[in-house]
């Protein structure tokens, strides 16, 4: 029974941890593939897309 006067700290105290992700609640390595896949994206749209009118 001594102890229990220690549980709500001990509670308060595990809840202050710094979480692995950030505001949008993706992981480090998640974040880094989007930013990677973004990237390509933006690689590819500066490439003329060449579509002759018999391909349609």
């Amino acid at each position: 029974m001594r102890l229990l006067p220690l549980l709500p700290l001990a509670l308060a105290l595990a809840g202050c941890g710094q979480a692995d992700e950030d505001p949008s609640g993706l992981t480090p390595d998640e974040a880094r593939q989007l930013n990677e896949a973004a990237e390509a994206i933006d690689i590819n749209s500066g490439t003329p897309v060449n579509i002759s009118e018999d391909a349609q």
